[in-house]
């Protein structure tokens, strides 16, 4: 077990590594490179998923549900806290309930647990992901309109892809392939932008963020666990849902919080630390979710 973390683990750090590395020496424009990803590859590749019948949704559906519960549950979970320790909820809440499920999820699931888990770990970005995108920017911005959403590339290639498969429709597998393969690009891409990504941000509230780094994975794990035993989850589902819950905090929380001028050097902290703690993290909640694999359905 020991050496299938590891090697689940070290590409992922490898490659945000060298990220981070090339972004120290270079300095490269990864806004362009982000665009890119989050235009083409992302919705090449989610589109692909969804849209292929050999990957039914409807077996993904409690997974998508266990999904929502985590993200607005861990919000619901560490309001009070937040309340309590006298925390900006605008700035504190988001980065814990909206995870790095694209950057760091769908590459560590793909590599923990094989292209099988492809369709479970685009389902639970594209959850994360959409709600980020309406309830986490509502949060920040009562006044922000949904149109925003709905005019998003990825959207609209996850509406697609879904009438699609839902539709019954078939596509020719020559298409489905190239999509497959242009799609991709996006899974080492995200990791080697998350690399320099990290470049940006810095330690400046080091004890908001260490507070961060333990209660983000802890209070998605107090959401999770009991789904994991309530749903009928297949064994991959509830691995996938045990470390979709303590992935930390996303990118793009930073980024947010610097268009909405709310505190951004704190979430940055937020971001930078919780992913450094994933280090530790990580290691045991993938020990725990190769347990589930080998329990028997």
């Amino acid at each position: 077990m020991t050496g299938h973390i590891l090697a689940t683990l070290l590409p992922v750090f490898l490659i945000t590594g060298c990220g981070a590395a090339y972004g120290r020496y270079r300095s490269p424009d990864i806004r362009s490179l982000n665009t890119l990803n989050m235009e083409l590859f992302v919705p090449l590749l989610v589109f692909a998923v969804l849209a292929d019948r050999q990957a039914p949704l409807a077996d993904y559906a409690w997974l998508a549900t266990a999904a929502v519960a985590v993200v607005l549950g861990s919000g619901l979970v560490l309001w009070p806290v937040a309340k309590w320790l006298s925390l900006d909820t605008k700035v504190f809440l988001p980065p814990m309930m909206f995870n790095n499920s694209g950057n760091m999820g769908v590459p560590l699931l793909v590599l923990a647990f094989g292209p099988e888990a492809l369709p479970a770990a685009v389902v639970v970005f594209i959850v994360e992901m959409l709600l980020h995108f309406s309830v986490g920017l509502y949060m920040l911005d009562p006044r922000t309109s949904l149109w925003r959403l709905l005019r998003m590339p990825i959207v609209a290639a996850s509406l697609a892809g879904l009438a699609l498969n839902v539709g019954g429709v078939p596509l020719p597998s020559w298409l489905l392939e190239a999509m497959h393969m242009l799609g991709g690009i996006c899974i080492p891409l995200m990791l080697f932008a998350l690399g320099v990504r990290l470049l940006e941000i810095d330690f400046s509230d080091w004890r908001t963020g260490v507070l961060g780094a333990v209660l983000c994975p802890l209070s998605g794990l107090v959401i999770a666990l009991p789904l994991m035993w309530l749903l009928p989850l297949n064994p991959l589902q509830m691995a996938v849902l045990l470390v979709f819950s303590v992935l930390p905090p996303a990118v793009l929380n930073y980024l947010v919080a610097e268009q909405y001028k709310l505190a951004p050097q704190k979430v940055a902290s937020l971001v930078l630390i919780g992913n450094l703690g994933s280090l530790v993290v990580m290691p045991l909640a993938l020990a725990a979710a190769f347990t589930w694999i080998r329990m028997p359905s």
